[in-house]
């Protein structure tokens, strides 16, 4: 049973006519006809006897017209119902890496929180496998994650490429060393996030393109953990520079490693057969919109300096 063909049995009903019936549903006569036809034969029951021009509603045809009303009422309620919320769709599920989520969430969902008060944002904080897998479920909406992601069911939205910087402590040597080498980094204790995290093993990856495994004695469930060790000078670390704050100033100093510079790019997945619903567009809308004014606001800063530079 379609529910065109309830719609059409009630115009026909109404109408007591099947020409009149086809004209108010807007398609031919013969069409209509045989949708009335197959509906009868799936229900087992006649619903007209046909006099002449005139259509009159047998007993079955009379039952079955109080339901057919209801259902349609139903249908259109909930129409109306879903087309005048303002708050369906406005609940979503955001998934971002540790790395991530406490330097780029806070101030996007302040905007969320403005842009679109009725707008809900749950947050997991998790690591990239965990959301991958999140995504693929359907637990999730959204995820912002570090590349690479190769998974054919994702739909892969690079939004940000930052450097990753060397961090170590305001005492320690590396710090009042003028250039750094990535080689320079092998006689010294990292910290570290856990293995799980994809940060880790790029910077595995990095220290091994440059003939050395990082000696890894810190292993933190927690970017505020690792820049605790560093700060006291028990090891060192690569953050991304997304990871600096001005409370860091104090304890610690951020250094560009001499020679290639290792970075990291941040996407936003989804899954290609998710519907899209507001909730998520307005949060993508919002991310877009504030990354395009940080970066406006970082090239005019390194503009700044440069001209400061040449007075």
């Amino acid at each position: 049973m379609e529910l065109q063909q309830i719609r059409y049995f009630v115009a026909v009903a109404e109408t007591q006519n099947f020409t009149r019936a086809a004209e108010r549903c807007s398609v031919t006569q013969p069409s209509l006809s045989q949708q009335i036809i197959n509906l009868e034969k799936e229900l087992g029951h006649k619903f007209f006897h046909r006099l002449g021009r005139k259509a009159v509603l047998t007993e079955a045809g009379a039952t079955f017209l109080q339901r057919a009303r209801q259902i349609l009422a139903g249908v259109d309620d909930a129409t109306r119902e879903l087309s005048d919320s303002q708050v369906l769709e406005r609940r979503i599920q955001v998934g971002a890496i540790p790395t991530v989520a406490p330097y780029l969430l806070p101030p996007l969902i302040q905007r969320c929180r403005e842009e679109f008060p009725q707008l809900t944002i749950e947050v997991r904080e998790d690591f990239r496998s965990d959301l991958i897998r999140g995504i693929l479920d359907g637990e999730l909406d959204l995820a912002l994650t570090s590349l690479p992601v190769k998974e054919p069911q994702l739909s892969v939205e690079p939004i940000l490429k930052e450097p990753l910087l060397l961090v170590v402590g305001r005492d320690h040597p590396l710090a009042r060393t003028p250039h750094v080498t990535a080689k320079q980094l092998a006689d010294h204790t990292f910290a570290l996030l856990g293995n799980s995290s994809s940060l880790t093993h790029q910077i595995q990856r990095f220290c091994g393109d440059h003939d050395f495994e990082p000696r890894i004695g810190y292993r933190c469930a927690q970017i505020a953990t690792v820049k605790a060790f560093v700060g006291l000078g028990l090891g060192i670390s690569i953050l991304p520079q997304g990871c600096r704050s001005k409370d860091d100033d104090a304890a610690l100093v951020y250094r560009r490693l001499s020679g290639r510079q290792p970075e990291r790019e941040v996407a936003v997945l989804r899954h290609i057969q998710r519907y899209q619903s507001r909730g998520a567009e307005q949060f993508l809308r919002a991310l877009r919109s504030w990354l395009g004014e940080r970066a406006a606001e970082e090239t005019d800063d390194r503009a700044r300096v440069a001209v400061e530079s040449k007075d």
